[in-house]
């Protein structure tokens, strides 16, 4: 539940009740708790001071992809009263909340978002976008500029990985575990040698 007295919260224009986007209205929270209750799980993120920057470069990066909402801190804190407390974003269909918290916590590797690709272009695009200022690691791993960890993956690689021939799933494994970014001709040829 959005708690009214120590947060102001910033709506979806859609969502927004006047022109300033700052006071919704009850039919605009109402949208808001119906749109949350229809995703079961939402991965919530904990940012220090970064949570309206990394939402909005990760719709910036995913088609089908927008801000929600935003709340901000008030009077009860503990953020600076203003500062924005969390963002709603939504990408490819996924909600996502990202909180601004502190430094208390970061991110790792242990926890990662899987980036389906249906072709190398999209493999490349999305390498390309989440890389930048990040950090590269190995199999289609990935860190971006905010510490988020995410694979990016062929699709092709589940059913080369899965195939019948267990020789030929160990080719394409060996392959992959070679690469950084993950090229698809290159799994495929390793899959088709013998």
């Amino acid at each position: 539940m959005l708690e009214m007295r120590s947060a102001s919260i910033k709506m979806h224009p859609k969502m927004a009740a006047d022109n300033t986007n700052t006071v919704p209205s009850q039919s605009a929270l109402a949208l808001v708790q119906e749109y949350i209750a229809m995703q079961k799980i939402t991965p919530f993120l904990w940012f220090d001071g970064q949570a309206e920057d990394a939402a909005r470069f990760y719709v910036s990066v995913f088609k089908n992809s927008r801000i929600v909402a935003m709340t901000r801190y008030g009077d009860a804190g503990p953020g600076p009263i203003g500062s924005v407390m969390t963002v709603t974003f939504e990408i490819s269909g996924v909600e996502f909340v990202a909180l601004n918290a502190g430094p208390q916590f970061t991110f790792s590797p242990a926890t990662s978002f899987v980036v389906n690709c249906d072709n190398q272009a999209e493999v490349d695009h999305y390498w390309e976008k989440l890389s930048a200022g990040g950090k590269i690691i190995e199999c289609g791993w990935l860190t971006d500029k905010f510490g988020v960890t995410w694979q990016i993956v062929p699709v092709v690689l589940l059913k080369l990985i899965h195939d019948k021939d267990p020789a030929r799933a160990q080719r394409v494994m060996k392959a992959m575990m070679k690469m950084k970014k993950l090229i698809i001709k290159d799994l495929e040829q390793a899959a088709a040698e013998k």
